[in-house]
């Protein structure tokens, strides 16, 4: 009688234990493809079957991205104001990086962030300069020798000498607060260059620009090299300002996170859905 309750009771516990999994599937989130050790995108998240990472050179952005920090496995997406996001099921890793305490942080300024730390990380901060959306030109040299920008109730926008020189990261960090709060998907958009889909590269940005738009950016590229077919990885912040997350795919649980590369079709993310014209890439 004791041998039939133990089978029994490890027939309910395998039950319990396969339909969690095959419920994290159909949520996209593919736990065959993480490894919870990693401390990295480019170890967290495993290639499916039959793939390869893309080469990336040393100090590229594509290597950048593919090595951002990320949170331990179980973490939750954290808005700027500490609440957890609610849609759990949008996202399968998160980046460990601060986002500031304002509503400021959402996607295209999340691209911009990101942009802007890996010129940091390679001492060109000389590069860093990013559009409002009326058209100024926000330039971090300018604001590290003690410019700062004035906007006037007319929407006129100027520098003005009011701080002294400084590279420190609050610095930084205040004028990446003063972009976010002045540019986004629209004005982005704008300082991108077209890429056909087939062509997509690491630190390739989907993005509609408007009101609303959105942008997400591509983290990571794998390859197939038997039949040439490319997979990649996609990441996001999103509104209310939030942590930046490697996203699911919902729409092929199978190799959830990673989306396959179908040139003339749209992709469909868990928040937002892109045409297949939507790819775009910084100019340099």
């Amino acid at each position: 009688m004791k041998n039939y309750l133990k089978l029994i009771f490890l027939g309910i516990l395998i039950i319990l234990i396969a339909g969690g999994f095959f419920f994290n599937l159909l949520k996209g989130k593919n736990t065959i493809l993480i490894d919870q050790t990693g401390k990295v995108i480019s170890t967290r998240i495993k290639v499916p079957f039959q793939f390869e990472r893309v080469w990336a050179k040393s100090n590229s952005f594509a290597e950048f991205l593919r090595n951002l920090p990320l949170k331990n496995q179980d973490a939750e997406v954290h808005l700027f104001d500490g609440s957890i996001k609610l849609n759990k099921n949008a996202y399968i890793s998160v980046v460990d990086l601060k986002i500031g305490d304002k509503d400021l942080h959402q996607c295209a300024d999340a691209v911009i962030r990101l942009r802007a730390d890996y010129l940091i990380s390679i001492g060109e901060e000389n590069r860093i300069r990013f559009h409002f959306t009326n058209g100024f030109l926000a330039e971090y040299q300018k604001w590290k020798e003690g410019y700062r920008i004035q906007v006037n109730s007319d929407n006129h926008v100027k520098w003005v000498k009011t701080a002294k020189p400084s590279s420190s990261y609050s610095t930084y960090w205040k004028f990446l607060e003063m972009v976010f709060s002045y540019a986004g998907t629209k004005s982005l958009s704008s300082e991108l260059i077209p890429v056909d889909l087939e062509n997509m590269k690491i630190g390739d940005v989907l993005i509609q620009g408007g009101l609303p738009g959105h942008a997400v950016i591509v983290v990571d590229l794998a390859i197939n090299p038997r039949t040439g077919q490319k997979a990649f990885l996609l990441a996001q912040s999103y509104m209310p300002a939030q942590e930046i997350q490697i996203l699911l795919n919902s729409q092929d649980y199978k190799i959830s996170p990673w989306y396959l590369l179908e040139p003339n079709e749209g992709i469909s993310t868990p928040e937002w859905s892109f045409d297949a014209n939507s790819l775009k890439r910084f100019k340099d």
